[in-house]
C-alpha cells in the first residue's frame, strides 16, 4: 500500500515535470528539409506526424504556402466522417493560400475527402450529394484556370463521377427522394 502511494506521488511528479515542457523553435534554414519530412510523413499515413512538422514550419513563417497546404492536407488525412473532423480548421488554411487555382483546387480536396470520409462512415448518400457537388464545382472552377498541362482538377472531377456513378453506393434512388422533398417542401400559401 505504501508502495502504491509512493507510485501515484512519483507519477504526479512527472506529470508537473512535463508540464514544463516547452515547443522549441526550427531554424527558418531547416525549413525545406522538414517540408521534406512532412511530405515523408504523409506518404507513411502518419498524418499528425506531418501535422506537427507544419505546425513548427509555421511558428517560424506563419505564411509558407507549402507548409500550409500540406498542414490542410494532413488535417483532411484524418478525417474520419464524425463531427470531430477539423473540417473548418483545414478550410482555413486553404483560404490563405494565395494562388486562386490552389484555393480553388484544394477546396475541392476538401470537400471531396469530407465526402468520402462521411461516406465510409456510413452517412447517408443525400447528405453527400451536396459535398460532392461542391467538390465538382471548386474542381470546374480550378480547371478553368490551372496552369498549362495541369490536369489534377480534371483527375479529381473524373474521380468524384465516378464514385456518383458507382451503383454500390446507391445514388439512384436519390433523384426520387429529392423530388418527393421538393414536392413537400413547396412555400405555404
Amino acid at each position: 500500500m505504501v508502495r502504491k502511494i509512493h507510485d501515484v506521488r512519483e507519477i504526479r511528479a512527472r506529470r508537473k515535470r512535463s508540464m514544463k515542457y516547452t515547443i522549441k523553435r526550427i531554424s527558418t534554414a531547416g525549413i525545406g528539409e522538414a517540408i521534406a519530412k512532412a511530405e515523408l510523413y504523409r506518404s507513411l499515413n502518419e498524418p499528425e506526424e506531418a501535422e506537427s512538422i507544419c505546425l513548427d514550419i509555421l511558428t517560424v513563417e506563419p505564411q509558407h504556402q507549402l507548409a500550409l497546404r500540406l498542414l490542410g492536407l494532413a488535417l483532411t488525412d484524418q478525417f474520419t466522417g464524425r463531427g470531430s473532423d477539423r473540417y473548418r480548421e483545414a478550410e482555413e488554411l486553404f483560404r490563405q493560400l494565395q494562388d486562386p487555382y490552389e484555393r480553388l483546387y484544394y477546396a475541392g480536396i476538401l470537400h471531396e475527402r469530407r465526402a468520402k470520409a462521411q461516406l465510409n462512415a456510413g452517412q447517408l448518400p443525400l447528405s453527400l450529394l451536396a459535398l460532392f457537388d461542391q467538390a465538382l464545382r471548386s474542381f470546374a472552377e480550378a480547371e478553368k484556370i490551372r496552369p498549362e498541362g495541369n490536369d489534377d482538377a480534371i483527375l479529381r472531377w473524373n474521380r468524384c463521377v465516378r464514385l456518383l456513378q458507382n451503383p454500390a453506393y446507391e445514388w439512384d434512388g436519390l433523384e426520387e427522394e429529392f423530388a418527393s422533398l421538393d414536392a413537400q417542401d413547396a412555400p405555404p400559401r
